[in-house]
């Protein structure tokens, strides 16, 4: 039985694995319980603020020539935000010098639900190749609640005989004031929670521990993002990017 996820506040320990154990002490103490309700999500009910009207943000979509070549040599499928809009033409390259074709759909802002839209999509149009990247779910730290059944809908639209790789997220904007900070690495620690559980009823889905990336070394936060959420460029981009070729590899 799923899980029910959305009046849970997350431990202390996740939201340091997420990184920055410096919050946590403040999250544990001053959060209350968040509950679902679009009105309360439009006022910002989860601390972070609201989601942006990112339909006008920049993207980077495959044509159809380039989709269709993914599919037939069985390349990847990779469905993204901002941080894919950025690093996506690096993870390609280091792709094709593995001979690993990728298609993308991403889009700067957009959070889990209409990047699984897209999935379904071409789905439908195309047929999916055996790889999936999910790089989505830091424009869900809006309303986290959103995602377990983002998770669920991803892995019945690929079925049992493909892997999706889902990068897992890092979200503490160091632009804006520390109670949104705060409320940032709960929501992130809260979207990896239901990855986490995804993970352990899907035993072809496969998480890319970014944020436990971020939070090995001390130093990692302020090397490897320029803002609290998007990686430096070159070292975080490199790094983010290293994870998910390894994942790919690893199968």
């Amino acid at each position: 039985m799923r899980k029910r996820l959305e009046g849970f506040r997350p431990s202390r320990r996740l939201l340091f694995a997420a990184g920055t154990a410096a919050a946590a002490s403040t999250v544990a103490a001053s959060t209350a319980e968040a509950t679902p309700g679009a009105a309360r999500i439009s006022a910002g009910a989860y601390g972070s603020g609201v989601l942006s009207a990112w339909e006008g943000f920049a993207r980077a979509i495959s044509n159809e020539a380039q989709i269709r070549r993914t599919r037939e040599t069985d390349g990847v499928f990779m469905f993204g935000d901002s941080i894919a809009v950025q690093d996506g033409p690096a993870l390609a390259q280091q792709l094709a010098q593995l001979g690993i074709s990728i298609a993308v759909h991403n889009w700067a802002g957009r959070p889990a639900t209409p990047a699984v839209d897209a999935l379904d999509t071409w789905a439908q149009q195309y047929g999916l190749p055996h790889r999936i990247l999910m790089s989505v779910g830091s424009n869900d730290i809006f309303a986290p609640p959103a995602v377990a059944a983002q998770i669920d809908r991803t892995m019945q639209i690929v079925g049992d005989e493909r892997t999706v790789y889902w990068v897992n997220v890092q979200a503490a904007r160091t632009g804006l004031g520390p109670d949104i900070k705060v409320a940032d690495q709960r929501n992130s620690a809260w979207i990896n929670l239901q990855l986490a559980d995804a993970a352990r009823r899907y035993d072809n889905l496969r998480i890319v521990h970014w944020a436990e990336h971020l939070a090995s070394s001390p130093n990692r936060l302020a090397r490897l993002l320029r803002d609290g959420l998007h990686p430096s460029k070159p070292l975080g981009q490199n790094a983010r990017n290293g994870l998910i070729i390894s994942a790919l590899k690893a199968g």
